[in-house]
């Protein structure tokens, strides 16, 4: 129960739910685990292309032919990636930065994939667009500024961000000002 309790989002009571569940599970369940938790970190690595973790190098989208070579969504983690996928919309290329600027936490732009990143769009070919797919936080509006800035010396790459504002089925009354300010700002207009 110690052990399951240090893993992200799970807690004591979680944690003990999860030992006993494995206690009462068949064996071949335990060892099926067991092996997957052990393999984890033996078949997982970062791809030299995108920086996301994957079993093979290069990654599976990274080796995909019929993704868009010139748009490129750069991101903090392969989760963010992962959830991105999940949608079935986005057919680029991504960059996984492994986190952001983070100067209090000791997080500078030597820490991060950025240098990779500027590699990647001298070396490969035509860029045209950069989509900043960043959380919406403090580190992650520093980390966007400080690749725009970079990218400034692009001249025919694009540089977005994506939207920011209220979820679907969200209220307006339950969101916070800031949420409220930037939804108001990156308003569209209706055809």
């Amino acid at each position: 129960m110690e052990e399951l309790a240090k893993l992200p989002g799970v807690g004591p009571k979680s944690a003990q739910r999860l030992a006993f569940h494995l206690l009462k599970s068949p064996e071949a369940m335990t060892e099926k685990l067991g092996a997957a938790v052990k393999e984890v970190r033996v078949g997982v690595q970062q791809c030299s292309t995108c920086f996301s973790l994957t079993t093979s190098d290069p990654c599976r989208i990274c080796d995909d032919s019929r993704r868009d070579a010139s748009v490129l969504c750069v991101l903090e983690s392969t989760l963010d990636l992962i959830a991105i996928e999940k949608t079935g919309e986005y057919r680029g290329r991504y960059h996984v930065l492994q986190g952001k600027l983070s100067p209090l936490d000791g997080v500078g732009p030597d820490e991060l994939k950025l240098a990779e990143l500027f590699a990647r769009l001298m070396e490969e070919g035509p860029v045209r667009e950069v989509i900043l797919a960043l959380n919406p936080d403090l580190e992650g509006d520093t980390t966007a500024l400080y690749i725009q800035k970079k990218l400034g010396t692009f001249s025919a790459v694009h540089v977005s961000r994506i939207a920011r504002g209220i979820p679907s089925g969200g209220h307006l009354e339950y969101t916070d000002a800031a949420t409220l300010i930037r939804a108001m700002e990156g308003r569209q207009k209706m055809v």
